[in-house]
């Protein structure tokens, strides 16, 4: 019978009862935080959980230092955010689909194996896993000869996806700090601060920045909790360090294009502010760029699923 990890229930009530009571989460928010909180610390491994938690504290550190220079270049723009259960979903499902399907497939004793069991899903044979052995702690999971290389790319999948919503965030809270304009991704003219699709030097180093970090928790982790990858420590550390860099970096220039193009900024002449998603405008409003295709949280989710995808394949 499977037994329901208490630490980790915890946790994930803990960190999503703090983000209802500060009102960064909405009701719905805060549920879907928990569900996700606890299948991404719930497993065989602890690093899904360990990048979801430094994504967390590093990301709503930098939310609350630039907030108030971002309030007053953004209209409806709020420190908490107060983000609802799409918001939340956005920003962590493909980390979410690597964290279940690595667990489902590695970790036999896990909730999510037992998940798997219970609607009739095997996992291990759609993944068409030749390698009986699975993972124990003899083997590193970033290790290639694990689960036929599957191990290593949901493993690196779910950093790609943290250095991307990390990266981006920094450059969204911190880069709008930048001294100089910011220059649209596509056509390089000068655009307002806060354009979607706006990049500048300290805005791209931040991202890089926060990969890093999700790419130093991961390595750590790794290197803490599995004897093989300790042995192999400074390979495995610069490794995930170097593919998070790459997927902060990465993830914000994807983000950046998708919103230079298929999300459309508005700036009001009479508030002299970029006006978010919802926001509405009695005066003159000047469309700056992007076709109205995807919201903010559908660039999001598209960028980081490209983004984990493309770091747990080159990984």
């Amino acid at each position: 019978m499977t037994q329901i990890p208490l630490v980790p229930l915890a946790l994930a009530l803990l960190l999503s009862g703090h983000g209802w009571r500060r009102k960064s989460l909405s009701p719905s928010g805060a549920s879907t935080a928990f569900v996700v909180g606890f299948l991404m610390m719930a497993g065989g491994i602890r690093v899904f959980g360990v990048a979801l938690i430094g994504f967390y504290l590093v990301g709503s550190r930098a939310t609350k230092f630039g907030k108030q220079k971002k309030a007053k270049l953004e209209d409806g723009y709020h420190e908490a955010g107060y983000r609802t259960g799409w918001q939340v979903l956005s920003n962590s499902v493909s980390a979410l689909v690597a964290a279940f399907v690595w667990n489902a497939a590695f970790a036999p004793a896990s909730v999510h194996a037992a998940i798997a069991r219970l609607v009739g899903l095997d996992v291990r044979g759609l993944l068409q896993l030749q390698d009986v052995a699975g993972y124990s702690q003899e083997r590193c999971p970033i290790s290639a000869e694990v689960g036929d290389g599957w191990s290593r790319t949901l493993v690196l999948a779910g950093l790609g996806h943290f250095a991307c919503c990390l990266g981006d965030t920094l450059a969204s809270e911190l880069g709008i700090l930048s001294r100089s304009q910011p220059r649209l991704v596509t056509t390089f003219r000068k655009v307002p601060p806060g354009t979607n699709g706006g990049v500048s030097a300290w805005g791209t180093f931040v991202s890089v920045v926060g990969g890093a970090i999700v790419g130093f928790l991961v390595g750590l982790t790794l290197i803490l909790e599995n004897a093989k990858c300790l042995a192999g420590w400074s390979d495995v550390l610069l490794s995930c360090l170097g593919l998070g860099a790459f997927g902060g970096g990465f993830g914000s220039f994807v983000d950046s294009v998708l919103g230079a193009t298929v999300q459309q900024t508005r700036y009001s002449k009479s508030k002299h502010v970029i006006l978010q998603d919802e926001s509405k405008s009695n005066g003159a409003v000047e469309v700056i760029s992007g076709l109205n295709i995807l919201t903010n949280n559908q660039v999001n989710l598209v960028s980081s699923v490209i983004c984990a995808g493309v770091v747990g394949w080159l990984g």
